[in-house]
């Protein structure tokens, strides 16, 4: 704990030299010396973001070592040996252990034990358990889903690789089924009540009425592709196997899925939320924006959406470090870096802000900058990721392969709006 709060520390200082060498510019600065305080300004921001990365790695180790530690008691299984060896007392074979028996120890399904086979059907989640393959004649080679943990280190990784797959940004719908599933909309935000007239009867024009529309999710499959490893590999990380090929599958998922849920042109894909965002503001600019073109995109937000606990900015990284160095009218910055040791995250006007590398970089014609509310965007998630294990085909190595089904869909476009280039 010691060594994260040193990182976060040296973050406030980076942060503190960084807006010194910024407030040094003025309209007077010499144009070689502003070039140079901006180019060490983004190296500072840079070493900040590397040491953002390094802190989610000490936490994400702080976690895994948690888990050795609960794990130290458990015993080795020896690769192939298909004696009752994992567990000495008698109890129920571990499902980790089992799978990893399954997986690196050259075993068929149909050689595991009835106890073992059971044991693998139990630990997979309410999905699809298994797919055939024809390999040899064997009518019951297939690959097992993983264990649940991996499953969760999947989910896990595939946050880290794009917010929109993240239910705390998006509001989603974890469906057993690919059924459709029609969503019912509303815009009610410029509809009001009206004063009534003691002893006169009630309007009844029908101009107050709701105006619904509807809006539709599938559930499109995407997929890995094969993830090959080796047998060693497979054989000697047991205690980290779920980490490695959570982090393998997680990044691949994680990209598609955060790329269609982005920029997705809903025509056999998700409507991704730029594409199906609003207009809320044109930059001035080919290539560059502006304080007030920020200011002005929140306000082509209604206030009922800016209220939301789901409200941030969305842009990739690139016009984050573009969005750094910007000021108000005033001379205070627009980015705030928080306060990561009381919880507090950075902000941008006063608003959270997410990085999506699917995002669009500021150029001509390009939406860099997206806001407004996110709950208002649909994810809808069909069961757990599918995954597949062959060792057949890639003898004596391993191939493990993912699946997953998801849509998604802004159900109010007056909710989330775009700043748009010239």
């Amino acid at each position: 704990m010691s060594r994260l709060k040193d990182l976060r520390q040296r973050q406030e200082q980076i942060v503190s030299e960084a807006r010194d060498r910024l407030d040094q510019i003025s309209a007077a600065t010499d144009e070689a010396r502003a070039a140079e305080l901006e180019t060490q300004h983004d190296a500072a921001m840079a070493d900040y973001d590397r040491l953002e990365k390094q802190i989610e790695r000490e936490e994400g180790l702080a976690r895994l070592e948690q888990r050795a530690e609960e794990q130290r008691s458990q015993r080795r299984p020896i690769p192939g040996d298909s004696e009752a060896r994992i567990q000495t007392d008698g109890a129920t074979p571990d499902y980790r252990h089992v799978f990893h028996r399954f997986l690196a120890g050259g075993a068929d399904p149909g050689e595991l034990t009835g106890e073992e086979r059971a044991v693998l059907k139990a630990g997979v989640q309410n999905v699809e358990s298994r797919m055939q393959t024809t390999t040899g004649g064997s009518g019951t080679a297939g690959g097992y889903t993983v264990p649940v943990e991996l499953a969760n280190e999947i989910i896990k990784a595939m946050k880290a690789w794009g917010p929109m797959y993240d239910e705390d940004i998006c509001t989603v719908l974890n469906t057993g089924s690919g059924n459709q599933i029609n969503i019912p909309t509303v815009d009610d935000t410029a509809v009001t009540a009206e004063k009534h007239t003691e002893g006169t009867p009630l309007t009844d024009d029908g101009g107050k009425d709701v105006t619904f529309g509807q809006k539709r999710l599938d559930a499109y499959v995407y997929d890995t592709e094969f993830v090959k490893f080796s047998m060693e590999l497979a054989q000697d990380s047991i205690f980290n196997m779920e980490t490695l090929l959570g982090s393998l599958l997680g990044e691949r998922l994680g990209r598609i899925a955060n790329r269609e849920l982005t920029i997705g042109d809903g025509t056999g894909d998700p409507h991704g939320v730029v594409t199906a965002s609003t207009l809320g503001k044109t930059a001035a600019a080919v290539a560059a924006i502006t304080a007030d073109e920020l200011i002005d995109l929140i306000h082509s937000v209604d206030p009922a959406y800016r209220s939301s606990p789901k409200v941030r900015f969305m842009f990739n990284d690139t016009t984050l470090a573009a969005v750094r160095k910007l000021k108000n009218g005033t001379g205070d910055y627009l980015w705030q870096a928080g306060d990561f040791t009381n919880g507090v995250a950075p902000t941008l006007l006063g608003y959270r802000y997410s990085v999506n590398q699917a995002m669009a970089s500021m150029a001509t014609g390009t939406k860099p900058v997206i806001f407004g509310d996110f709950g208002k965007y649909y994810v809808r998630k069909v069961g757990a990721p599918i995954i597949g294990v062959l060792r057949e085909r890639f003898w004596p190595d391993l191939g493990i392969a993912g699946l997953i089904r998801f849509d998604g869909e802004l159900g109010d476009t007056a909710a989330v709006k775009h700043l748009i280039q010239a």
